[in-house]
């Protein structure tokens, strides 16, 4: 794209497209036959098997979503790749997903709302690649070049293809030993848990969304200490925004999930303290693991995901059937999985960090860090005598809330944990926002 190479991007893409519509329909099929056998050997119930067969279908549809959305990002529109995904994608899902409850569909109404809200993220991705990108519609024949380059890039993204096929299962394990040795329901209160302690990607996963076009563009041009600097930014930011969401999570799960999913799920309350640790850590991983990327080293970074796997499902093993005498007995399993989940995962992010350290002397560390890890730590004194002495509601955690994060951020500022480049970053954000509220 940098040498305006028009014919070689047209090759990719259909050279891709040909790849992926055999690969997903493959796979689409595999899913759609094992779907009996899955319900019944992995989740113990039958009801799952129409699930199954349906989201089957809906494969195809997102493996070529995630293509557009994928040559978006590449272009560097991220505002468009946010809108189409995190907008459209989620008000689409949740619009079918009333619709659908309020015409009585209510045990479908979430496959079909997931697999119409597919489509419409397709299509949408579709249309802004063929209007803003059309040279990657306008087909030529392939030259040698064309050839070699695609030869290269076979053999960069296959272990990168294995790479998404293991971490996804990865983040399945835990998930699928707990059905296997306990049950559904235990599967059900640990989902529960997962989607909370998500929340704390979200701010990784927003930053990445650019930093990885942006230290791949840099690298070609050999900045290496610019890169430095752009990885301890964003490592730095992600640790500003996510530690008090973790401080409150770690000291209110059960409100969270009360809040979210109700009494019954209280079980979960140790697993959504863990798998919240695991997801506060995940920004070394992504930060770590595209800059690995970034210098070819996808078969390391394939060899990490493996050993990590391999330890998360031997912990499960051993984890979850344990009796926990320090927790109760009918969260035993479901926090034995997390903390299988945990330990692999960390595991994997100091792997990584070292490997990047290694090859081109990059830990998305900076010292300021240490300072706002302190200055969270004094604030969570009151907030935890809070905690024990009283119960806390939604309302109570809304205001403890605010005012921990007034604090928090009046401290950040006082005690000078903020340098010259994160000012910069403020006033650019600024300057954004009121240029574009005289524009409106």
């Amino acid at each position: 794209r940098a040498k305006k190479d028009n014919s070689e991007i047209n090759y990719l893409i259909r050279k891709t497209t040909w790849i992926l519509s055999i690969s997903s329909i493959f796979s689409a099929a595999v899913l759609f036959f094992l779907s009996e056998f899955i319900s019944i050997n992995f989740f113990h119930n039958t009801e799952l098997i129409i699930y199954l067969k349906i989201f089957s279908k809906a494969l195809p549809f997102w493996i070529f979503a995630c293509l557009f959305l994928s040559v978006i990002r590449a272009y560097e529109r991220i505002s468009a790749y946010s809108m189409i995904f995190n907008i459209i994608q989620n008000i689409s899902k949740l619009a079918v997903l009333v619709l659908l409850i309020l015409m009585g569909l209510r045990n479908m109404a979430v496959i079909f709302s997931f697999t119409i809200g597919t489509m419409i993220v397709l299509v949408c991705s579709y249309i802004y690649c063929r209007k803003n990108f059309p040279e990657m519609f306008k087909g030529k024949k392939a030259n040698l070049a064309g050839k070699k380059l695609f030869r290269s890039l076979i053999s960069y993204s296959v272990p990168i293809m294995f790479f998404g096929v293991i971490s996804s299962l990865f983040y399945w394990i835990d998930s699928f030993l707990l059905g296997y040795f306990k049950g559904v329901v235990e599967v059900g209160f640990y989902n529960a848990a997962i989607p909370i302690a998500s929340l704390l990607t979200l701010s990784s996963e927003i930053f990445i969304q650019l930093f990885f076009p942006l230290v791949t563009k840099y690298y070609s041009q050999g900045k290496l200490s610019l890169i430095n600097d752009i990885s301890k930014q964003v490592g730095k930011w992600v640790w500003i925004i996510n530690l008090p969401a973790l401080a409150l999570l770690l000291l209110f799960p059960g409100v969270f999930i009360n809040i979210l999913f109700g009494k019954e799920y209280l079980v979960a309350e140790n697993a959504l303290r863990f798998l919240s640790i695991t997801c506060f850590f995940s920004f070394l991983f992504f930060i770590s693991n595209n800059l690995l990327f970034m210098i070819g080293k996808s078969k390391i970074i394939l060899f990490d995901i493996i050993l990590a796997s391999l330890v998360n499902i031997v912990l499960n093993f051993i984890l979850i059937p344990m009796p926990m005498i320090f927790f109760l007995n009918n969260s035993a399993g479901i926090t034995g999985a997390a903390i299988a989940t945990t330990i692999s995962m960390i595991l994997f992010d100091i792997i990584i960090v070292l490997q990047t350290n290694h090859y081109i002397k990059i830990i998305p560390i900076k010292r300021d860090m240490i300072k706002i890890f302190m200055i969270t730590s004094v604030l969570l004194v009151p907030v935890y005598i809070i905690s024990k002495f009283s119960t806390v509601n939604i309302l109570g955690l809304l205001i403890i809330g605010a005012v921990f994060t007034i604090s928090y951020l009046v401290l950040i500022l006082i005690t000078g944990c903020l340098d010259k480049n994160d000012f910069m970053i403020i006033n650019a954000i600024k300057r954004k926002l009121i240029s574009k509220s005289i524009n409106s």
